[in-house]
């Protein structure tokens, strides 16, 4: 199953993407997490990896040379791909952690993500995973990845909201793109801090046709452990996201 996590920016995409990962680990899973974020850097720190993996534009020569490379034989130009087939200095592994990055915007001037966007879009089609394995993709803030096609290759779109209108503005029109492309979205609150307040996101999603399957608390272990750059685990919130992630598995049981 390949899970997307995306949108308003600052709602805890990356937070919650941890959360997840750490708890899919404890089950015995096999957990690939993607970096699709091309702005934010901190992910790897997040997953408890001392430095990020070398991003997957290098493999293809960089922005520039994208299309070319595209076009000649590399291990994107194979139909599909499983894990295995990603070369060791792209990937990082810890404890059944594996970790990759599509890319970064590393300077001025440099120009648009939208190659960045290509590659991902044509990596997460052709990825296949074996039987014990889910992707976790950390996608970048906002609805922008819709409009590059990125969304058809994942079979699982978590939307995270965070108690602002803005948020629920969001929320609507990802859950309209992903009617484009036949894809269900579910929510799951985030910086939760009253009852009064979930049941009001709820009630508003609801609103919105959006079903709400895992509710996150405000818990300061993981705004300690963001602004420490130290790994997601432990406490109310992780033990919120190993609620959805089991709703999550069960979802996928159902689709089969």
């Amino acid at each position: 199953m390949k899970i997307s996590v995306c949108g308003k920016g600052g709602s805890g995409k990356s937070a919650l993407t941890s959360l997840l990962a750490n708890q899919a680990i404890s089950r015995g899973l096999g957990v690939l997490v993607v970096d699709s974020d091309e702005s934010n850097s901190g992910l790897f720190k997040m997953l408890g990896f001392e430095n990020p993996p070398v991003p997957l534009m290098e493999l293809v020569g960089g922005k520039k040379k994208l299309k070319e490379k595209m076009a000649h034989p590399n291990v994107l130009a194979k139909g599909h791909l499983s894990i295995k087939d990603i070369p060791s200095r792209h990937l990082i592994r810890r404890n059944g952690l594996m970790l990759i990055s599509i890319g970064k915007i590393l300077q001025a001037l440099e120009g648009c993500a939208c190659p960045m966007g290509v590659l991902n879009r044509e990596f997460l089609k052709k990825l296949r995973l074996g039987e014990k394995e889910i992707a976790i993709i950390d996608m970048e803030a906002g609805v922008e990845h819709f409009g590059r096609g990125i969304d058809e290759g994942i079979d699982r779109i978590l939307l995270v909201v965070e108690p602002s209108f803005e948020s629920l503005t969001v929320a609507e029109k990802i859950k309209g793109l992903a009617s484009g492309l036949d894809r269900e979205v579910l929510a799951v609150l985030n910086k939760i801090d009253s009852e009064r307040i979930a049941l009001k996101l709820e009630g508003e999603l609801r609103t919105r046709d959006i079903e709400v399957i895992g509710i996150i608390p405000n818990d300061p272990l993981v705004f300690e452990a963001c602004l420490e750059g130290r790994t997601l685990g432990g406490g109310e919130a992780f033990n919120a996201a190993g609620k959805v992630l089991g709703n999550l598995l069960s979802e996928n049981r159902d689709m089969d």
